[in-house]
């Protein structure tokens, strides 16, 4: 059977780019590789095509051997000395092989660079706050423990005065490239763990890590309407970076403490608001407290447990708007306790009256019962 054109096998052209071919070969590598296809035997012949394409086109001399004889021109049965057989010959595969091995095995992303630079860590803190202060805006002071470049050594991990040197192991690549058969891995080096250096004279204060375990104190400053939840970042206050990375971030979490009147749900505020059995039948004036200060609310007569009162703008102004939310007051009609022998007479006369005509006085218990005795088919 014929061989295809590899270019089309690649599906680049022919003037493609060093690394157009590269895109390409790493693309149909990741789709028919066999470990991704067991048993598929037509996913294994597009691999070892593309494989073959692959070797040709990455290698200067093999390529331009190619464009001009075609196939006769890299055959190395044919004698040609540019299409090298041998180990050798595997050289450009070896090296995109090696790049795209781990993302299909899910052993890249450790978030660092060749010679170990790496990003601080992110830290969290939970900060819990009052009602009032989320409202209204705050500035607070938190103390947090975090790993900071030690000063000493300038984050380098070596005694001062002295270096760290470069990794005889990999170099200082960080990495060791390791053959397995056919196949040529790239792994973390063994010797400086990825960092591409090593420290013979390590620094007293931080014993080589760079870093050193200290508590700091920050100003977070709140702003108005912060909610449940809601994250302050403080950018560059996480973890110091290693070998010279950048820090990472600090996230304060916002905890909002129970309130001992109020409940919140998002911009407004509810409240329980307990009222007698005189001013809800009569009516009345109630003194409620705001996050403001106070008001009164007027309570119209024969007022029922559950009623909800509702006080425009005097709920909180949330941090990503500017509509101040709404207080809701929810009666709660209170049943005295401790009744003096006055007021039980007081109340065994005011419920003889009632029972004269209760659909009048308690229309909602009268109404009740009817369905209660049509339930039980009475």
């Amino acid at each position: 059977m014929s061989k295809r054109d590899y270019y089309t096998v690649l599906g680049v052209n022919r003037d493609a780019t060093e690394d157009d071919i590269k895109k390409a070969y790493r693309k149909l590598a990741m789709k028919h590789h066999p470990d991704r296809n067991p048993e598929d035997k037509s996913a294994e012949a597009r691999f070892k095509e593309a494989k073959e394409a692959y070797e040709v086109l990455s290698d200067a001399r093999k390529r331009a051997a190619y464009d001009q004889f075609g196939h006769a021109g890299v055959d190395p049965s044919a004698g040609f000395a540019g299409g090298r057989g041998g180990p050798e010959g595997f050289g450009g595969f070896a090296d995109a092989f090696g790049d795209i091995f781990g993302e299909i095995f899910g052993q890249q992303g450790r978030g660092g660079g060749r010679g170990g630079v790496y990003r601080g860590a992110d830290l969290r803190y939970n900060l819990e706050l009052s009602l009032e202060d989320a409202a209204r805006g705050a500035e607070v002071k938190i103390r947090i423990p975090a790993l900071e470049k030690c000063e000493a050594c300038h984050g380098s991990g070596a005694k001062p005065g002295t270096e760290p040197k470069q990794c005889g192991t990999c170099h200082g690549r960080g990495e060791v490239r390791v053959s397995q058969g056919f196949f040529s891995i790239q792994q973390t080096c063994p010797t400086c763990h990825g960092t591409g250096k090593v420290i013979p004279d390590p620094c007293g204060t931080c014993h080589g890590a760079g870093r050193v375990k200290k508590h700091k104190t920050l100003s977070v400053k709140i702003p108005p309407g912060v909610d449940q939840d809601d994250r302050i970042r403080l950018t560059g206050e996480g973890e110091a970076g290693v070998n010279g990375g950048p820090p990472g971030d600090l996230y304060v979490v916002v905890n909002l403490k129970p309130h001992a009147v109020f409940q919140r749900e998002g911009a407004d505020l509810h409240c329980e608001m307990p009222i007698s059995f005189a001013t809800a039948a009569l009516g009345g004036e109630l003194e409620i407290p705001t996050l403001d200060g106070h008001a009164t609310i007027k309570i119209p007569p024969e007022t029922q447990t559950g009623q909800t009162f509702r006080l425009r703008n005097k709920g909180i102004r949330p941090v990503r708007g500017s509509v101040h939310g709404d207080l809701y007051c929810h009666v709660a009609v209170e049943t005295p306790v401790k009744l003096t022998a006055r007021q039980k007479d007081l109340l065994r006369e005011f419920e003889a009256i009632n029972a004269e005509d209760p659909g009048k006085h308690n229309p909602r218990a009268k109404g009740w019962f009817e369905k209660v005795k049509e339930f039980f088919g009475d």
